[in-house]
């Protein structure tokens, strides 16, 4: 049995220099292997998943755990495919409401949602998998994605290198922040995508929260340390600095009231504060925010330095914390890809989602975009046109398996039926102090509804309640809302 093989190697003495645990990953990695290999030759090449037989099941590969592949995989029919999912997270965030979690009125867990919930058959089903991994390269020759394994720390095991051979290949990878080549963004900034950059930004808010109130502190220092910064005026930018004006006058001002007088919020924008919004809810915006405390600055950020930052007509900004928010672009693995690029250099796809150049490749959500020959535009990256794309791929697939398409270069020449159209269902965004922008606008210059105040924070709340994935989240979030509303926000630094 493979349980006892590596309870062999365990009690055995070995002379080799390789740690045993490294002996276990191999073990169990060469497991998933398919082809038949001695010892010898499968130390030498890369294990993984071998390509799938005629009266297998064909095989799907999703790479990425967003909301396109998440919703990908929810879709697809674990009847007809095998299902792989390779990303180097295990959970798709709900990131809607994820400025919420930085001040304390969400909790990490709750806008997480595990893949194995989503398409439980990858925890089940004998021919599918999730593997907490990187993609490093596609061979669309050989039908092949290369990968390895994410590793936590210095003193975890080495990436272990694998291959999975795919029948259909969906690219989700999604994208990552965009710093427009400004130096020392990365290394003094905290981006806003992932629940680890939440549980930072409210690590380091609570941190200088409590070093601010040390003795013998100058006041010009203390004024630094509790100056947050949020750089980025698109919904992601202005709901966190909502809550936390929210998080400002309610908590700190009854829990820290010995520095509250020093904390304050910036909000820079290079032109104008949720641009895609209806005038008229934008300037509710600003005027809401500025009333909560918010200072609004329009400028081009030039330079990031440890303690402040420099702007294009020379100004500076001292900060304690600084939220960096100013969009997306493509990935150093989109990148990589030899596939052909639509504008702004995402994957290029057809009206089909497929990647014309080669057999078998789809690719949705953030890192992807119609090629110019569609004469579609590239649709924005947002979370409602990933879900959209993941919903259409999944029934497409479907179809195809059930037409005998299925396996590899099965679906040549077959009719796909109606291609993929998006229709914007309208934006909406919180500005802190019970108060939300709704705003039903199929495109900007379109007439529709939009509405702000009270009522929109009540569709806003209402809205995502229902988009949260499963039961348990949604009776989560409901919870902590309720929570948060009468005991106010947990500030314990954790």
């Amino acid at each position: 049995m493979f349980w006892h093989r590596n309870l062999i190697k365990l009690s055995t003495p070995t002379k080799s220099k390789t740690p045993i645990t490294k002996n276990l990953l191999q073990a169990s990695l060469s497991h998933f292997s398919t082809a038949n290999q001695t010892p010898a030759s499968a130390q030498s090449q890369p294990s993984g998943l071998g390509p799938t037989k005629p009266h297998d099941k064909p095989r799907v590969v999703v790479l990425g755990s967003g909301w396109a592949g998440c919703r990908l995989m929810k879709g697809l029919d674990p009847k007809l495919y095998d299902i792989v999912c390779v990303s180097p997270r295990n959970h798709m965030v709900f990131t809607p409401l994820l400025a919420s979690t930085c001040v304390g009125t969400l909790e990490f867990r709750s806008v997480a949602e595990p893949i194995a919930r989503i398409q439980p058959s990858i925890s089940s089903a004998p021919g599918s998998y999730f593997f907490l991994a990187n993609s490093t390269a596609v061979d669309t020759e050989n039908h092949e994605v290369h990968c390895e394994t994410v590793t936590d720390g210095t003193d975890t095991l080495d990436p272990w290198k694998f291959k999975i051979s795919y029948d259909k290949l969906v690219i989700a990878s999604g994208a990552q922040a965009s710093t427009f080549g400004i130096r020392g963004v990365k290394e003094h900034a905290i981006f806003l995508r992932e629940v680890h950059h939440a549980q930072e930004i409210r690590r380091k808010l609570l941190l200088n929260l409590m070093l601010s109130d040390v003795p013998g502190l100058l006041e010009e220092e203390k004024r630094r340390l509790l100056h947050c910064v949020v750089v980025g005026g698109g919904p992601t930018g202005v709901e966190f600095s909502g809550e936390l004006s929210d998080f400002i006058r309610r908590d700190v001002h009854e829990r820290y009231t010995h520095v509250k007088d020093y904390i304050n919020v910036t909000l820079i924008e290079a032109n104008e504060i949720l641009s895609s919004f209806d005038d008229r809810l934008r300037r509710y915006a600003i005027k809401h925010l500025m009333k909560s405390g918010v200072r609004l600055v329009r400028g081009i950020v030039k330079d990031v330095k440890p303690e402040n930052l420099v702007l294009t007509d020379g100004s500076e900004i001292p900060y304690g914390l600084l939220v960096w928010s100013t969009g997306v672009g493509p990935s150093p693995f989109v990148n990589s890809l030899g596939l052909p690029k639509s504008p702004g250099g995402r994957i290029g796809v057809d009206e089909w989602l497929r990647v014309p150049t080669v057999q078998d490749v789809f690719s949705i959500g953030d890192c992807s975009g119609f090629l110019e020959s569609t004469g579609k535009l590239v649709l924005p990256a947002l979370a409602q046109v990933a879900e959209r794309q993941g919903k259409y791929l999944a029934n497409l697939l479907n179809k195809i398996c059930k037409d005998g398409g299925g396996h590899a270069n099965g679906a040549k020449d077959m009719n796909l039926g109606d291609p993929f159209e998006y229709k914007h269902l309208g934006s909406m965004a919180t500005v802190g102090r019970f108060k939300a922008l709704v705003d039903l606008r199929e495109s900007k210059e379109a007439k529709g509804i939009s509405l702000a105040g009270f009522v929109s924070w009540f569709i806003w709340r209402s809205a995502y309640l229902t988009r949260v994935v499963s039961w348990r989240n949604r009776f989560y979030v409901a919870i902590n809302w309720l929570t948060t509303f009468v005991f106010g926000r947990d500030i314990s630094r954790i």
